[in-house]
């Protein structure tokens, strides 16, 4: 297997690590990178950082289901937060942040696009639909906020194996 994508794994939280590292508006608007479990993670993250002002963050938990049917294999999503801070009650501040969020996203998926055609290449197949979601002020005061799912399918290996049974 490649060592890139070694068993068919591709590392989401890896991946929009080294986005937010290397892209110039993450940077220019001081975006950290932080793994979180879920949604309350995201808020306690939130609270722990007081000093830090945007976030990427990356759940290490995943949904998803295996396909039986023709050709067996596995789903997986994962959820990655985008967050701005803001004036309190300052909705032109808070546009502005979400902005930001939205301008963010269509920057990581254009290169979400490329590594895609790359993932096909080792049997990795992620969703061609990746929604954004926008949450509302009420979430976390002085924050904007922004979720976005990323399903991602590999090949599983579902063969009857007598030597994994008593």
């Amino acid at each position: 297997m490649n060592e890139q994508y070694p068993q068919g794994i591709w590392d989401a939280s890896e991946y929009f690590e080294q986005l937010t590292a290397t892209n110039r508006l993450a940077k220019r608007e001081h975006f950290t990178f932080c793994h979180v479990s879920g949604l309350d993670g995201f808020e306690e993250a939130l609270a722990h950082m007081q000093r830090t002002t945007a976030f990427v963050c990356v759940s290490d938990i995943a949904n998803g289901f295996t396909e039986l049917n023709n050709t067996p294999h596995t789903r997986r999503v994962k959820t990655v937060f985008l967050a701005k801070r803001h004036k309190i009650d300052d909705m032109a501040a808070r546009t502005r942040c979400m902005e930001t969020l939205r301008e963010l996203f269509r920057q990581y998926m254009s290169l979400l696009i490329l590594e895609k055609t790359k993932l096909e290449q080792h049997c990795i197949y992620l969703d061609p639909r990746i929604s954004f979601n926008e949450i509302d002020r009420y979430f976390f005061s002085g924050c904007a906020c922004a979720y976005f799912q990323i399903a991602v399918d590999v090949y599983t290996d579902l063969r009857y194996n007598a030597d994994e049974w008593e």
